[in-house]
């Protein structure tokens, strides 16, 4: 492969660790915010915290590595961190099917966040990815699930903006969309995931320039929401002098992040995809 392949190539790896890095951290303020809200009722609770902490570090430390083999260490993190947030979705699924009510929208609104954990099994797995994209600076192609692995990494992100869009979608009807702003992340994300899914399935030079407008658009959007939230944050009685129990109150601070990190990893998925298969 040639040096401008291999330095793309690598530059996308480290994005796609970086990606990893910001759901990590979404996941580590969120569940600390709302777990500390409920007391750590429960043991359990703490164990998202320390996956996700890990899987934040073992981020970090990807995105300024430039070997070109993959980390034992950080592969042990990303596989902790997938299965970490298999078992929170099924625990919070339990956690809605036991009240009252069972799953009704009283419950989806007000209990655990029923897709929430999921952002730290996508960390797990896009992490994992970035570790195995290393391998493409050969010149070998890499598959994963009988899919080529840039092909693979494009579907997933496209799969975890639509899941988040989901939840975003629920929260925000919660909120009775009173804020016209509320309708962006239902908007704008949805689009970025359907374009980068065409580029998953039938990559060409039209759809990829789409599809980059829309997530760069989206990557913005994420960071842009953490401020509409801190301002959803300063109208509830007493602002930011009442933080200890505003922030509790929300809206959640650390959820918006979740589009950003998920943009970064669709950037760098269609990078790989550019410059393993010569997108015509």
């Amino acid at each position: 492969m040639s040096e401008r392949g291999s330095a793309v190539i690598d530059s996308a790896a480290r994005q796609l660790n970086l990606g990893a890095a910001l759901l990590a951290l979404a996941v580590l303020a969120d569940s600390a915010v709302e777990h500390y809200r409920g007391s750590f009722h429960n043991r359990a609770m703490y164990v998202p915290l320390a996956s996700a902490a890990l899987a934040l570090g073992g981020s970090v430390h990807g995105t300024m590595d430039r070997r070109e083999a993959h980390h034992p260490g950080r592969d042990g993190i990303y596989a902790l961190a997938a299965v970490t947030g298999i078992a929170g979705l099924a625990f919070h699924a339990y956690n809605i099917n036991k009240r009252p009510g069972g799953w009704s929208w009283v419950n989806l609104f007000y209990a655990a966040p029923i897709g929430a954990p999921f952002a730290l099994t996508l960390s797990g797995i896009l992490g994992r990815g970035a570790e195995r994209a290393r391998a493409l600076k050969r010149g070998h192609p890499v598959t994963a699930a009988g899919m080529p692995l840039q092909r693979l990494l494009a579907a997933v992100s496209a799969a975890g903006l639509a899941g988040t869009v989901g939840e975003a979608a629920l929260l925000h009807f919660r909120g009775a969309y009173h804020n016209p702003a509320m309708v962006l992340p239902v908007s704008v994300p949805p689009l970025a995931a359907a374009l980068l899914g065409a580029a998953a399935v039938s990559p060409n030079r039209r759809t990829h320039r789409l599809a980059r407008w829309w997530l760069k658009l989206t990557a913005v959007l994420g960071f842009a929401g953490v401020g509409l939230h801190a301002f959803g944050i300063a109208r509830n009685m007493g602002g930011w002098r009442n933080w200890s129990q505003n922030v509790l109150n929300g809206p959640p601070l650390p959820a918006p992040p979740s589009f950003t990190g998920l943009a970064l990893t669709g950037l760098a998925a269609l990078s790989l995809i550019e410059e393993t298969e010569r997108v015509a």
